[in-house]
């Protein structure tokens, strides 16, 4: 029987693959076995077995050939692409009724099949998203809650009547935020080499500190640290004390934490009146309020890179870093530069 050299493929053209195919199906079929024809015809049995099921199969269809080669991604229009493009940036992928949370290249791709009937490899999806000057960032946080036209009011009518009040009262504007800080918290980045996890050795305790602080569009810093829970009598110490450090007149601006509005609080406050004055933030807004960045910084600058062994460490740590933020207003202004609370900083 004569036997071909095994042929590569590759080297044949979609009308000689074709053609090929079905010549072993036929001989097959004639009666001789899947090994004899591939013998004949130089192909592996596997192919030959291959193309026989196929041909077999509810789907001949298959038997011919699919285009080889690098594939060709469809083409969208610059019309398709702008409305592609203000579906990103107005809403998220569940908003859409896609089976993603966050804007993916498949999330995309998925996108633009539905709008524009386009099918696009992830590939062409991320040439496309650096051309329209979308990059990937991690995403601030909102919560469900909020209220917009509660925002829009306290930026465009509540601040200004604020500013304004104060400018007149010659008043001093603190905005306020309370947090804990605990010694297990996340550790800052470190170098190693490549696949060695780097380790640090902690303390198994667990015990936190807690911090409330004020700070101003000028720079100055106001804290006390302290180790029970936040509630009204604790808000009301520091109360008392701000009012003994500051020679002015006080506008406090705070969130809606239930000590913030206790009904000690409100006596003390009626007594104090030309004293201080406290100020209410919009439902579930913190990203308005400036003095979470000096949490941020100093959650990331105390135990994100110091590893304290107890409660008394902690503490010291967290003093001294604000003690020296108190004598770096310039530090403190920084954090107003932030957009989300720019319009804080007039």
């Amino acid at each position: 029987m004569l036997q071909l050299k095994a042929k590569d493929a590759r080297s044949l053209t979609s009308a000689e693959l074709f053609d090929l195919r079905k010549r072993a199906v036929a001989a097959v079929a004639s009666g001789r076995t899947r090994l004899e024809v591939a013998q004949t015809l130089g192909l592996s049995r596997q192919a030959v077995a291959r193309w026989v099921d196929l041909a077999q199969s509810k789907d001949a269809k298959r038997l011919a050939p699919h285009r080889r080669g690098r594939p060709r991604g469809g083409k969208i229009s610059k019309l398709q692409s702008t409305r592609v493009l203000r579906q990103l940036i107005a809403k998220l992928p569940d908003d859409l009724k896609l089976p993603y949370h966050l804007w993916t290249r498949e999330a995309v791709a998925m996108l633009i099949k539905r709008t524009c009937r386009v099918r696009l490899s992830v590939w062409t999806v991320g040439r496309l998203l650096k051309q329209w000057g979308l990059t990937p960032q991690k995403p601030a946080r909102r919560a469900y809650e909020r209220d917009p036209e509660a925002v829009r009011r306290w930026l465009e009518e509540e601040y200004p009547k604020i500013r304004a009040r104060a400018r007149q009262e010659h008043a001093i504007i603190l905005w306020e935020d309370e947090m804990g800080v605990r010694s297990d918290a996340a550790v800052a980045r470190t170098y190693s080499l490549k696949g060695k996890t780097p380790v640090v050795p902690i303390t198994g305790r667990r015990f936190k500190c807690n911090m409330i602080a004020s700070i101003s569009n000028r720079g100055k810093l106001n804290f006390m640290l302290f180790t029970v829970m936040f509630t009204a009598p604790i808000f009301l110490q520091f109360l008392r004390r701000l009012c003994a450090q500051i020679d002015r007149k006080i506008f406090l601006i705070v969130d809606g934490h239930p000590a913030h509005r206790a009904a000690t609080i409100k006596r003390w406050l009626r007594c104090n009146q030309h004293t201080i004055e406290l100020f209410f933030l919009p439902g579930f807004s913190p990203d308005l309020n400036p003095s979470e960045y000096l949490n941020n910084d100093v959650k990331a600058n105390t135990v994100g890179r110091k590893r304290p062994r107890d409660e008394r460490e902690l503490k010291s740590i967290l003093r001294g870093y604000l003690k020296s933020k108190q004598h770096t207003p310039e530090k403190v202004r920084a954090y107003f530069r932030a957009e989300q609370v720019r319009y804080a900083a007039l």
